[in-house]
Protein backbone atom coordinates (compact mmCIF):
# COMPACT_ATOMS: atom_id res chain seq x y z
CA UNK A 1 0.00 0.00 0.00
CA UNK A 2 3.00 2.32 0.49
CA UNK A 3 3.35 4.44 -2.75
CA UNK A 4 6.14 5.26 -5.15
CA UNK A 5 8.66 7.87 -3.45
CA UNK A 6 8.16 10.28 -6.66
CA UNK A 7 4.60 10.88 -5.90
CA UNK A 8 3.77 13.96 -4.37
CA UNK A 9 1.40 14.05 -0.89
CA UNK A 10 -1.44 15.31 -2.36
CA UNK A 11 -2.01 16.49 -6.07
CA UNK A 12 -5.20 18.30 -7.17
CA UNK A 13 -6.08 19.04 -10.99
CA UNK A 14 -8.52 21.49 -11.33
CA UNK A 15 -10.29 20.92 -8.59
CA UNK A 16 -13.86 21.86 -8.27
CA UNK A 17 -16.85 21.47 -5.95
CA UNK A 18 -20.73 22.75 -6.50
CA UNK A 19 -23.80 22.87 -4.00
CA UNK A 20 -26.44 23.67 -5.91
CA UNK A 21 -25.94 27.31 -7.28
CA UNK A 22 -23.07 27.83 -5.02
CA UNK A 23 -19.20 27.44 -6.55
CA UNK A 24 -16.98 26.30 -3.22
CA UNK A 25 -14.37 24.95 -5.16
CA UNK A 26 -12.93 26.94 -8.66
CA UNK A 27 -10.11 24.88 -10.81
CA UNK A 28 -7.86 24.34 -7.73
CA UNK A 29 -4.58 23.17 -8.87
CA UNK A 30 -2.43 22.30 -5.51
CA UNK A 31 0.45 20.17 -4.61
CA UNK A 32 1.72 19.20 -1.19
CA UNK A 33 5.18 17.43 -0.91
CA UNK A 34 6.32 14.55 1.33
CA UNK A 35 6.75 15.83 4.55
CA UNK A 36 5.33 19.20 4.24
CA UNK A 37 4.16 20.98 7.20
CA UNK A 38 1.40 22.61 5.15
CA UNK A 39 -0.73 25.59 5.91
CA UNK A 40 -4.35 26.36 4.74
CA UNK A 41 -5.25 29.36 4.34
CA UNK A 42 -8.61 31.37 3.97
CA UNK A 43 -11.53 33.01 5.30
CA UNK A 44 -14.42 31.49 6.26
CA UNK A 45 -15.94 29.99 2.79
CA UNK A 46 -13.50 30.20 1.33
CA UNK A 47 -13.36 26.38 0.41
CA UNK A 48 -10.65 24.97 2.67
CA UNK A 49 -12.93 22.45 4.69
CA UNK A 50 -14.89 21.58 1.26
CA UNK A 51 -11.08 21.02 -0.20
CA UNK A 52 -9.93 18.80 2.92
CA UNK A 53 -13.42 16.58 3.03
CA UNK A 54 -12.77 15.68 -0.77
CA UNK A 55 -9.65 14.81 0.08
CA UNK A 56 -10.47 13.00 2.90
CA UNK A 57 -13.10 10.91 1.06
CA UNK A 58 -16.29 12.15 2.64
CA UNK A 59 -17.04 14.55 -0.33
CA UNK A 60 -17.07 13.69 -4.22
CA UNK A 61 -15.51 16.37 -6.92
CA UNK A 62 -18.10 17.77 -9.23
CA UNK A 63 -14.84 18.48 -11.26
CA UNK A 64 -11.60 17.66 -11.39
CA UNK A 65 -9.09 15.04 -9.89
CA UNK A 66 -7.27 14.88 -6.51
CA UNK A 67 -4.44 12.38 -5.77
CA UNK A 68 -3.46 11.23 -2.16
CA UNK A 69 -0.15 9.53 -2.54
CA UNK A 70 -0.63 8.38 -5.70
CA UNK A 71 -4.38 7.21 -4.73
CA UNK A 72 -7.13 8.74 -6.59
CA UNK A 73 -9.50 10.11 -4.09
CA UNK A 74 -12.63 8.86 -5.78
CA UNK A 75 -11.48 5.80 -7.42
CA UNK A 76 -9.08 4.24 -4.99
CA UNK A 77 -10.92 5.75 -1.47
CA UNK A 78 -10.77 2.81 0.62
CA UNK A 79 -7.22 2.88 0.03
CA UNK A 80 -6.40 6.45 0.65
CA UNK A 81 -8.81 6.36 4.04
CA UNK A 82 -6.10 3.74 5.32
CA UNK A 83 -3.49 6.44 4.34
CA UNK A 84 -4.60 9.93 6.07
CA UNK A 85 -5.75 10.43 9.57
CA UNK A 86 -8.70 13.48 9.13
CA UNK A 87 -9.41 15.47 12.13
CA UNK A 88 -12.24 18.18 11.46
CA UNK A 89 -12.94 21.44 13.47
CA UNK A 90 -15.50 19.58 15.58
CA UNK A 91 -15.51 16.24 16.11
CA UNK A 92 -18.01 14.22 18.39
CA UNK A 93 -16.70 11.98 21.41
CA UNK A 94 -18.29 9.57 23.47
CA UNK A 95 -18.21 11.72 27.31
CA UNK A 96 -18.76 8.56 29.34
CA UNK A 97 -15.90 6.71 28.10
CA UNK A 98 -12.60 6.44 28.72
CA UNK A 99 -9.75 7.46 27.67
CA UNK A 100 -8.31 4.40 26.24
CA UNK A 101 -11.65 2.50 25.61
CA UNK A 102 -12.48 5.59 23.10
CA UNK A 103 -8.68 4.83 21.40
CA UNK A 104 -9.41 1.12 21.66
CA UNK A 105 -12.94 1.14 19.92
CA UNK A 106 -10.95 3.35 16.98
CA UNK A 107 -8.64 1.19 16.68
CA UNK A 108 -10.60 -2.05 16.31
CA UNK A 109 -12.53 0.33 13.67
CA UNK A 110 -9.05 0.04 11.81
CA UNK A 111 -8.61 -3.78 12.35
CA UNK A 112 -5.34 -3.39 14.89
CA UNK A 113 -5.19 -6.86 16.08
CA UNK A 114 -6.29 -7.01 19.81
CA UNK A 115 -2.84 -7.94 20.93
CA UNK A 116 -1.32 -5.01 19.40
CA UNK A 117 -4.07 -2.57 20.21
CA UNK A 118 -2.63 -2.32 23.92
CA UNK A 119 0.36 -0.88 22.87
CA UNK A 120 -0.59 1.19 19.92
CA UNK A 121 -2.95 3.29 22.46
CA UNK A 122 -0.23 3.72 24.63
CA UNK A 123 2.44 4.82 22.31
CA UNK A 124 -0.51 7.52 20.53
CA UNK A 125 -0.90 8.68 23.62
CA UNK A 126 2.29 9.26 25.14
CA UNK A 127 2.72 11.17 21.60
CA UNK A 128 -0.03 13.64 22.04
CA UNK A 129 1.35 14.04 26.49
CA UNK A 130 -1.82 12.17 27.97
CA UNK A 131 -0.70 8.72 28.77
CA UNK A 132 -1.58 10.41 32.45
CA UNK A 133 -5.17 10.80 31.45
CA UNK A 134 -5.81 7.09 30.18
CA UNK A 135 -8.12 6.07 32.30
CA UNK A 136 -10.45 9.21 32.65
CA UNK A 137 -13.49 9.68 31.31
CA UNK A 138 -13.55 12.07 28.13
CA UNK A 139 -16.44 14.25 29.66
CA UNK A 140 -14.11 15.31 32.24
CA UNK A 141 -11.58 16.57 29.56
CA UNK A 142 -10.53 20.35 28.79
CA UNK A 143 -10.99 21.07 25.48
CA UNK A 144 -7.44 21.50 24.83
CA UNK A 145 -7.01 17.74 26.06
CA UNK A 146 -10.19 16.37 24.32
CA UNK A 147 -8.13 18.30 20.77
CA UNK A 148 -5.30 16.63 21.57
CA UNK A 149 -7.19 12.92 22.27
CA UNK A 150 -9.03 13.74 18.52
CA UNK A 151 -5.20 13.74 17.32
CA UNK A 152 -4.31 10.48 18.97
CA UNK A 153 -7.49 9.20 17.31
CA UNK A 154 -6.73 9.90 13.60
CA UNK A 155 -3.29 9.01 14.77
CA UNK A 156 -3.97 5.30 16.03
CA UNK A 157 -3.68 3.66 12.00
CA UNK A 158 -0.05 5.68 11.75
CA UNK A 159 -1.48 7.40 8.84
CA UNK A 160 1.00 9.16 6.48
CA UNK A 161 -1.13 12.48 5.83
CA UNK A 162 -2.70 14.32 8.27
CA UNK A 163 -5.74 16.60 7.56
CA UNK A 164 -6.58 19.18 10.35
CA UNK A 165 -9.35 21.63 10.42
CA UNK A 166 -8.72 24.23 12.61
CA UNK A 167 -6.66 22.12 15.43
CA UNK A 168 -6.20 24.69 17.67
CA UNK A 169 -9.72 26.24 17.05
CA UNK A 170 -11.10 27.25 20.89
CA UNK A 171 -7.69 26.54 22.89
CA UNK A 172 -6.23 28.56 25.00
CA UNK A 173 -2.72 29.64 24.53
CA UNK A 174 -1.06 27.59 26.19
CA UNK A 175 -3.03 24.55 24.94
CA UNK A 176 -2.46 26.17 21.29
CA UNK A 177 0.96 26.18 21.98
CA UNK A 178 1.58 22.25 23.12
CA UNK A 179 -0.50 21.77 19.63
CA UNK A 180 1.91 23.28 17.91
CA UNK A 181 4.85 21.40 19.38
CA UNK A 182 3.16 17.97 19.09
CA UNK A 183 2.66 18.66 14.95
CA UNK A 184 6.47 19.74 14.69
CA UNK A 185 7.38 16.51 16.08
CA UNK A 186 4.62 14.38 13.83
CA UNK A 187 6.49 16.41 10.91
CA UNK A 188 9.93 15.29 12.16
CA UNK A 189 8.21 11.82 12.35
CA UNK A 190 8.42 11.96 8.86
CA UNK A 191 4.13 12.74 8.89
CA UNK A 192 3.03 15.60 5.78
CA UNK A 193 0.25 17.83 7.67
CA UNK A 194 -2.22 19.48 6.28
CA UNK A 195 -3.36 22.55 8.34
CA UNK A 196 -6.01 24.86 8.19
CA UNK A 197 -5.92 28.01 10.49
CA UNK A 198 -7.46 31.27 11.27
CA UNK A 199 -4.08 31.82 13.97
CA UNK A 200 -1.70 32.67 10.77
CA UNK A 201 1.32 34.14 13.49
CA UNK A 202 1.13 29.89 13.89
CA UNK A 203 1.24 29.12 11.07
CA UNK A 204 3.59 31.35 9.86
CA UNK A 205 6.26 30.05 12.33
CA UNK A 206 4.86 26.32 12.27
CA UNK A 207 5.29 25.56 8.16
CA UNK A 208 7.59 25.46 5.39
CA UNK A 209 4.78 26.12 3.03
CA UNK A 210 1.37 27.27 2.64
CA UNK A 211 -1.58 28.01 0.13
CA UNK A 212 -3.91 31.00 0.26
CA UNK A 213 -7.59 29.84 -1.06
CA UNK A 214 -10.45 32.22 -1.89
CA UNK A 215 -13.92 31.82 -2.60
CA UNK A 216 -12.41 28.82 -4.00
CA UNK A 217 -9.89 29.99 -5.65
CA UNK A 218 -6.07 29.29 -5.03
CA UNK A 219 -4.20 32.47 -4.88
CA UNK A 220 -0.88 31.25 -3.93
CA UNK A 221 0.83 28.22 -3.08
CA UNK A 222 4.37 27.86 -2.84
CA UNK A 223 7.09 28.19 0.52
CA UNK A 224 5.85 30.65 3.43
CA UNK A 225 8.54 33.25 2.61
CA UNK A 226 8.02 33.37 -0.92
CA UNK A 227 4.17 34.66 -0.32
CA UNK A 228 6.14 37.65 0.81
CA UNK A 229 7.39 38.08 -2.66
CA UNK A 230 5.81 40.39 -5.24
CA UNK A 231 3.21 41.99 -2.09
CA UNK A 232 5.97 43.82 -0.62
CA UNK A 233 6.56 47.65 -1.66
CA UNK A 234 9.91 47.92 -1.43
CA UNK A 235 12.95 46.59 0.96
CA UNK A 236 13.09 48.55 4.28
CA UNK A 237 14.91 48.58 7.42
CA UNK A 238 13.83 49.48 10.93
CA UNK A 239 17.39 51.10 13.07
CA UNK A 240 17.43 52.72 16.74
CA UNK A 241 20.20 55.02 18.01
CA UNK A 242 21.60 56.23 21.56
CA UNK A 243 20.16 59.64 21.49
CA UNK A 244 18.11 61.65 18.97
CA UNK A 245 17.68 60.09 16.09
CA UNK A 246 17.30 63.17 13.74
CA UNK A 247 20.90 63.16 13.21
CA UNK A 248 20.64 59.92 11.81
CA UNK A 249 17.94 60.79 9.72
CA UNK A 250 19.77 63.42 7.75
CA UNK A 251 23.05 61.46 7.91
CA UNK A 252 21.30 58.31 6.12
CA UNK A 253 19.07 60.29 4.15
CA UNK A 254 22.50 61.42 1.98
CA UNK A 255 23.27 58.07 0.61
CA UNK A 256 22.23 57.12 -2.06
CA UNK A 257 20.87 53.85 -1.47
CA UNK A 258 18.20 55.54 0.67
CA UNK A 259 14.63 56.46 -0.68
CA UNK A 260 13.04 57.96 2.56
CA UNK A 261 13.70 58.12 6.25
CA UNK A 262 10.35 57.63 8.41
CA UNK A 263 10.86 58.19 12.43
CA UNK A 264 8.30 56.59 14.23
CA UNK A 265 8.21 55.85 17.93
CA UNK A 266 12.13 56.50 18.33
CA UNK A 267 13.12 54.01 15.29
CA UNK A 268 14.02 55.24 11.86
CA UNK A 269 12.25 53.18 9.08
CA UNK A 270 15.01 53.14 5.92
CA UNK A 271 13.40 52.37 2.81
CA UNK A 272 15.79 50.97 0.00
CA UNK A 273 15.75 52.65 -3.37
CA UNK A 274 17.21 48.57 -4.55
CA UNK A 275 15.39 45.49 -3.10
CA UNK A 276 18.70 44.29 -3.93
CA UNK A 277 20.97 45.87 -1.29
CA UNK A 278 21.51 44.32 1.86
CA UNK A 279 21.23 47.42 4.31
CA UNK A 280 24.55 47.24 5.49
CA UNK A 281 25.69 50.67 4.49
CA UNK A 282 22.63 51.66 7.06
CA UNK A 283 25.04 50.80 10.19
CA UNK A 284 28.45 51.36 8.43
CA UNK A 285 26.85 55.22 8.15
CA UNK A 286 25.78 56.06 11.56
CA UNK A 287 28.93 53.98 12.75
CA UNK A 288 31.69 56.20 11.22
CA UNK A 289 29.63 59.62 11.96
CA UNK A 290 29.86 58.20 15.73
CA UNK A 291 26.15 57.47 16.19
CA UNK A 292 25.72 54.41 18.58
CA UNK A 293 23.76 51.72 16.69
CA UNK A 294 21.25 49.66 19.10
CA UNK A 295 19.26 48.01 16.44
CA UNK A 296 19.24 47.06 13.11
CA UNK A 297 16.30 45.11 11.70
CA UNK A 298 14.84 44.40 8.61
CA UNK A 299 11.23 45.21 8.00
CA UNK A 300 9.18 41.94 7.59
CA UNK A 301 5.20 41.58 6.32
CA UNK A 302 3.88 38.97 9.09
CA UNK A 303 1.71 36.06 7.33
CA UNK A 304 -0.98 38.38 8.47
CA UNK A 305 -0.47 41.29 6.54
CA UNK A 306 -0.09 39.56 3.56
CA UNK A 307 -3.11 37.59 3.61
CA UNK A 308 -4.83 41.05 4.29
CA UNK A 309 -3.31 42.32 1.00
CA UNK A 310 -4.02 39.14 -1.26
CA UNK A 311 -7.05 38.87 -0.50
CA UNK A 312 -10.23 41.05 -1.26
CA UNK A 313 -12.16 39.69 2.27
CA UNK A 314 -14.69 38.21 -0.65
CA UNK A 315 -17.11 35.10 0.85
CA UNK A 316 -19.23 32.96 -1.14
Amino acid sequence: MTPPPTVPAVQTRSLGRIFGSMVALRSLDLTVHKGDLFGFIGSNGAGKTTTLRILATFLTPTMGTAEVLGLDVVKEADRVRHLIGYMPDFFGVYKDMEVTEYLDFFGACYKIPAAQREKTVADVLELVGLSEKKGSLIGALSRGMQQRLGLARVLIHDPQLLLLDEPASGLDPRARIEMMAILQELQRMGKTIIISSHILSELQSLCNRCAIIERGQLIYSGPIKGVKVGVTEARAFWVRVAGAPETSRELLLQRPETESVESAEGRLKVVLKNPDDDGSFIAETLVQAGQRVLELREDELGLEEVFLRVTKGDTQ
